[in-house]
Parts: C-alpha cells; structure tokens; sequence
C-alpha cells in the first residue's frame, strides 16, 4: 500500500472549495429582497463608478472582492498573535446583491443606493457596502439618518474628499466628507490616511479643520500611535466608517482608481479598525474604490476582503462583550 493511502476509517466530507459555488461575500447566505431582510449584517455591493475622474473599473469592485474572501470561506477563526478565537456563530450575516445602477444616470444610482441602506437599517442589520467609487459614500451618509442618533465618523483614505462641487456637481467621489459634514446627523470626523495630491484644495483643509475634523497621514500617526490619532474620537458613541482602498499603499493595493504612495499597510488599517470598533458601536461601513482592472493578481481584492472580515470579527466580538458584562 502506498504511504500517501487514506486512512482506513477516514470520513468523507463535501469540501467547499474557493473555487467552487456560487460567489456571495464569503459564501454566506443570500438574500436579495431587502422586504425579506432578516440578519444582523447585510453586504451589499455598490457597482457604481460614473463619477471617477480618472481610472475607471470601481464597479467591477464589488464582483471582484466577493471572488477574493471565497478564499475565507472556510477555515479556523483562530488568531494566535492574539489568541482569540472569532466566532460568529449565532450572528446572521447575508450577501444582499448589489443595488441597481442605472448607467448613465447617477441620481437615480444614489436614489436607489440611498433606499437600499435606508430599508436596511430599518430592518435592523448592519449595512456593510462594497464600492463602487467613493461617491456612492454620498447616498448612504443621507441614509444613515434612520439611525436617529449622531453618528462619528471615521475615514481611511489618501485623500480629503472635501470639495464644494466639481463643475456644479455636488455628490462625486471628491464630495463625501464634505457632504457629511453639512448633515445633522453627522457628529465628529477622523480622517486618517490622507495624504498627497487630490482635489482638495488648501481652503477645503481649512473647512475640514474648522468643522473640526482630525486630518493626519499615515507618517503622522506611526510617530503618535493610533490610541492618540483617535484621541478626540468620543468613547461609546455610534461610528460609521469609509475605507477608500487607496488609504492603503499603492505597493500594496495597486487596483485603485487613484493609488497612492506612503499609505497604510494591511496590519495597521486592521488596528484602526479594531480601535475604532472598541471606542463605539459600528453602525456600518463602506470599502470603496477598488479596482479589479488594475490589479491583474487579485491581491487588492484581497485584502479589501480581509479588511472587511476583519472589521466583522471585531464589531462582533465587541457586542459578544458587551452582552457578557
């Protein structure tokens, strides 16, 4: 008999390979009639890109990110560096599909993206978006006013995303941060990551930094550390948070619309997002503007996936604490 034989009392099992199935976010349960919605986190993807200025394909995004996380489909929920086991057994987390987008016609792309995460959010479940270009950013920030509550934000991105309009448009990629900011659910801001050329200009700083805004790049926050980045972010109060993909370094994270040099690494965006899950509660989150056409090995994908399980395993744990005290 040959030493690779099976063992002779072996069982056999279905394997359910990366490679195989149907590819919702992790392979977790669908459900695409929001009026069905029954579960404690609900993914949706966001395929719109109409207002990318310059590297197109953010709408092949959220296809791409849920083809990468079939990779953690399967697997321990163990993490040694921590010894901490994450288990989400118990918590319902479903694939929504993605909003329809009408192309050619952004208003009625963010009407129909705002009325997803409005019903979402109605229905009890965390809304959890694949972009898309940031500007998809703007329509779920309206939404979040069914929380009831003021709500903080965090933003990992290389940049501000502060302008008043760009050529009388109001509700781009360039616009999120800005918007949010003019809304009366929308409390404090941390912009973290932001660095390098973009479509801010000096006096969209200035604004930022009137509204209050903590604004610090990735150089700035290694030297004081992420506990005093956040420092003036409220404890126990609600959080959204926006990851542009570009937050990360360009080295790693190549498929972006606008990739930028000097950005995070995977560790430490994995830290903020574990600080800032510790300091409130997460009402949601979006990760925009990956951009499978430039990342021909899928590793943005990738880590866009990561990032996103990630985020899941600490928001639950946190609720799986509190719960315990």
């Amino acid at each position: 008999m040959s030493k690779y034989a099976k063992q002779p009392d072996y069982t056999r099992v279905k394997l359910d390979m990366p490679f195989t199935g149907i590819t919702s976010f992790r392979k977790y349960p669908i459900c695409t009639d929001l009026e069905e919605l029954d579960a404690d986190f609900a993914i949706i993807g966001v395929p719109n890109d109409m207002t990318t200025a310059w590297r197109s394909g953010a709408r092949m995004g959220p296809r791409s990110i849920r083809e990468q996380s079939s990779l953690y489909a399967f697997g321990s929920g163990y993490d040694h560096e921590k010894d901490i086991v994450y288990n989400n057994d118990g918590w319902k987390i479903v694939d929504c599909g993605d909003v329809s987008i009408i192309n050619g016609d952004v208003e009625q792309s963010h009407e129909n993206t705002e009325e997803a995460i409005r019903k979402i959010i109605s229905k009890g479940a965390i809304p959890i978006v694949l972009g898309g270009d940031h500007s998809v950013t703007n329509p779920i920030a309206f939404a979040l006013e069914e929380s009831k509550e003021k709500i903080n934000v965090v933003q990992i991105d290389a940049h501000l995303d502060w302008l008043k309009d760009a050529s009388g448009q109001r509700f781009t990629l360039s616009n999120p941060m800005r918007r949010m900011s003019e809304m009366d659910h929308i409390d404090k801001m941390a912009q973290l990551g932001i660095r390098g050329v973009g479509s801010s200009q000096k006096e969209d700083f200035d604004d930022a930094r009137a509204y209050g805004s903590t604004i610090l790049s990735p150089k700035q926050i290694r030297k004081i550390g992420i506990e005093e980045a956040l420092k003036d972010m409220p404890d126990g109060e609600k959080y959204y948070v926006t990851i542009d993909i570009d937050g990360l370094d360009a080295s790693i994270a190549p498929g972006a619309g606008s990739p930028s040099p000097g950005g995070f690494y995977y560790d430490e965006v994995s830290e903020i997002l574990e600080a800032v899950a510790k300091k409130g509660e997460v009402i949601g989150f979006d990760l925009v503007e990956v951009n499978p056409l430039y990342d021909p090995s899928g590793v943005t994908s990738q880590i866009a996936a990561r990032l996103i399980i990630d985020f899941i395993n600490f928001i639950i744990r946190e609720k799986q604490l509190n719960l315990a005290k």
